[in-house]
């Protein structure tokens, strides 16, 4: 079982920029790989980033997000974060990490199935 817990959401003005966190007080996040997913109201569930195992592999981002946001750890908080920044109103949504789904299934539309542990998640509100 993985617990994770996201922190870091609010509202923002368009422009602007959040740091969203996803931690775990139970397991070392570095032996998973973690992803960040968000879901705008009437819209579908979108995987937007990950980071692999131990970073061994490296990263993905999805296009619409490519450039404005970055996925790291901090292995000294346990912590995987998502720094997002030039915020547009488009990227208001609720956002959860997840884990476990290899980061190369993060270009299929249903990634969402392959993880098997979310966060409860946090919501990103961006005004114009």
């Amino acid at each position: 079982q993985v617990q994770l817990v996201e922190s870091g959401g609010g509202l923002v003005q368009s422009g602007g920029s959040l740091t969203l966190s996803c931690a775990s007080s139970a397991n070392t996040l570095d032996n998973y790989n973690i992803g960040w997913f968000r879901r705008a109201p009437g819209k579908e569930v979108e995987g937007i980033a990950c980071i692999s195992v131990r970073s061994q592999t490296g990263t993905y981002y999805k296009d619409a997000v490519q450039g404005r946001f970055t996925i790291s750890r901090d292995n000294a908080k346990n912590t995987v974060t998502l720094q997002m920044n030039d915020l547009k109103p488009e990227d208001s949504a609720v956002y959860r990490c997840a884990a476990d789904a290899p980061c190369s299934y993060y270009a299929r539309s249903n990634v969402q199935q392959y993880n098997d542990y979310w966060g409860q998640g946090t919501q990103v509100s961006v005004s114009s």
